[in-house]
């Protein structure tokens, strides 16, 4: 296995943070990168060494794969953690690294490559015998043979999702027949644009659902543990708002079968390193579909760790160098609850549309053993129009379930923003609405109880 003394991290924000902390604590220096418009940002400032990657457009920067290798190159790094997003689910990339001769912090090539592929994700489930949501064949742009026949089948409502798409991108619901043709065309043209590659499926949409996952971790050889599930439900337009462990009312048995369909699926493809395993969950009859595999780092990571005491990055770090072994899975315990905000530039009255703008306020809580601030953002600075509008993540612990909400209250009115919109009063209110104090959370939640909950 490479040896690993320098690690150049292929993102942005409090995820670089994030990413560089471990190598800190692990004695191993880090690279940052950086684009035009983030020359002041706060990983840049504590990136042992930062390099200029290309204008501010993503595509141009961050996403630009000859650029981040030779900035790996040029800052004598030896190894590539791409946090999540960006490169990170690149099969492409992820080569290229290991063609470069640097080791590479995450799965196998070719597991992302299955894994992007919705699809074939879902193939490789049912082969490990892990239930799937009933779907159709695949519709390349512009194939709409059997197109009705299929959506028949699959069952109304359903939903067109992009075959290469992900967090939530490339997604529209169908009620009836009427409108399917023209929404598999929109959304054919719109995966074509941003995956390049416009192939959809048609997938059965469960009303009242959960969104649950299971974080896993492989070890490359046919072994694998679970670091127990995630309650991801509280979202708005596919894109999650607020997740917890562990996911509340979820009955212990669907609880174990969950996590045991996980690491047979890890199992199954010899899967290396930290991954998400989602699942669609039907909230009146607890009956779970595979949904897909995210094959790196997630957001929600944080819950994960604060009620686990595991440190997610230094496991991916330790497998890539070889000082991983196999963890049993009996040695893996959860303690209390652990809940996480996002805290976005945006504007919830207005469809949740980002709001740009300098932060002439910023003002979070201090951070405690019960409370942990993730945010690549200081005051002063400016959040651009270029990247996710996120800015923040408040992550608390507590004993119990509304021990952790009743923190999670308390940190979110102590955080101040001035100078833009953001959604602080608003996950105040998810925090604060009855329904979810007694766990009653659905994907529709949000959209259901938008109008209480911005009103309160």
């Amino acid at each position: 296995m490479p040896e690993i003394s320098k690690v150049l991290v292929a993102n942005r924000g409090e995820i670089a943070l994030r990413v560089m902390r471990s190598c800190e604590r692990l004695g191993i220096a880090s690279v940052g990168i950086y684009s035009e418009a983030d020359r002041d940002a706060a990983h840049v400032k504590a990136a042992g060494e930062a390099v200029l990657v290309g204008p501010a457009p993503a595509r141009e920067s961050y996403l630009k794969v000859d650029a981040v290798l030779a900035a790996a190159r040029d800052s004598g790094a030896d190894a590539i953690h791409p946090g999540y997003g960006f490169l990170s689910e690149n099969a492409a990339f992820a080569q290229a690294v290991i063609d470069a001769g640097l080791a590479w912090i995450g799965p196998a090539p070719e597991t992302i490559r299955a894994m992007g592929d919705k699809q074939q994700a879902r193939m490789l489930a049912q082969a490990a015998g892990v239930p799937v949501v009933p779907g159709s064949r695949r519709f390349e742009t512009g194939d709409t043979d059997g197109l009705l026949e299929a959506a028949e089948t699959v069952g109304y409502p359903l939903l067109v999702k992009a075959a290469g798409g992900g967090g939530g991108i490339g997604m529209r619901r169908v009620d009836t027949a009427e409108k399917l043709v023209e929404t598999v065309a929109a959304t054919q043209s719109m995966a074509e644009k941003s995956f390049n590659n416009g192939a959809v499926f048609l997938e059965r949409f469960v009303p009242k659902a959960r969104h649950i996952e299971i974080q896993v971790f492989g070890f490359g050889n046919g072994k694998a543990v679970h670091l127990f599930e995630r309650d991801c439900s509280l979202q708005r337009r596919f894109q999650k708002v607020i997740e917890e462990s562990p996911a509340p009312g979820l009955p212990q048995d669907v609880r174990q079968a969950m996590a045991k369909a996980a690491v047979d699926l890890c199992r199954a493809t010899r899967y290396s390193g930290a991954g998400t395993v989602e699942f669609i969950v039907d909230a009146e009859s607890f009956e779970f579909f595979f949904l897909e595999m995210n094959t790196r780092i997630q957001v929600e990571h944080p819950v994960t760790e604060m009620v686990t005491s595991v440190d997610l990055v230094a496991w991916q770090i330790d497998l890539a160098r070889g000082q991983l072994a196999p963890v049993d899975q009996d040695a893996i315990r959860t303690k209390g609850h652990a809940i996480e905000c996002r805290l976005y530039a945006e504007n919830p009255a207005k469809m949740f549309m980002p709001s740009p703008g300098p932060l002439t306020r910023f003002a979070l809580p201090a951070a405690a053993a019960d409370l942990r601030i993730d945010s690549g953002y200081r005051e002063g600075d400016t959040v651009t129009p270029f990247y996710d509008p996120m800015i923040a993540k408040i992550i608390v612990w507590g004993e119990s379930r509304d021990a952790a909400r009743q923190r999670a209250i308390a940190a979110m009115r102590a955080v101040e923003v001035e100078g833009i919109r953001t959604n602080r009063d608003f996950l105040l209110a998810c925090l604060a609405d009855p329904d979810f104090a007694a766990g009653d959370v659905h994907t529709g939640f949000i959209e259901a109880e938008k109008a209480r909950l911005l009103a309160a």
